[in-house]
């Protein structure tokens, strides 16, 4: 059995960890997505764990606060993982239909991400209404994927994506630890 929880500050080493396994510790910080969420904090009430029923970190998901250029405010999804021994089960589709049912309760409208998009598409992300926008590095335009939680949310939008979401309070260690 898989529960998802809120993330805790105590998941910080589990979910660096595992971050690292899944993506590789240096690659992982050089990606353009990385540079969005650099000295930011998630976005209130959108970082999840998946738990096993040992109550051991398996899974982690994070949404972050963006500028969507003329669409104005967004989320950026991302990272999403699983730990190697538990993929195959639908974790992560558990955590992505969670975060998504999360999104939508906190009034969000619109979720972009840069991911595969044969997996992502089954959420509903999809080119459409990003074409024009554009992110602050390099990217695989077809990997770059929106979702309107909101009808026309991302209509005619154009412009670069930009950070917005709460810096990290300075000499706040806490905070750091949990979002590094």
């Amino acid at each position: 059995m898989v529960t998802i929880t809120p993330e805790a500050a105590a998941d910080f080493p589990a979910r660096e960890a595992l971050l690292d396994r899944a993506f590789g510790k240096a690659e992982r910080r050089r990606k353009t997505s990385e540079r969005l969420r650099d000295g930011r904090l998630p976005a209130e009430g959108l970082a999840f764990a998946a738990r096993n029923r040992k109550g051991r970190l398996i899974g982690t998901l994070r949404l972050w606060n963006i500028t969507a250029g003329s669409a104005g405010p967004a989320l950026l999804l991302g990272p999403l993982a699983v730990d190697c021994a538990y993929q195959k089960r639908g974790i992560g589709g558990k955590l992505m239909r969670h975060a998504i049912t999360e999104t939508r309760k906190l009034g969000h409208k619109a979720v972009l991400l840069v991911g595969d998009a044969p997996y992502y598409s089954r959420f509903g992300f999809a080119r459409d209404g990003v074409e024009e926008l554009s992110l602050p590095g390099p990217v695989e335009l077809e990997r770059f994927l929106g979702l309107e939680l909101e009808a026309d949310a991302l209509q005619g939008a154009q412009g670069v994506i930009a950070a917005s979401g709460r810096p990290i309070p300075a000499n706040d260690s806490e905070a750091v630890r949990q979002t590094a």
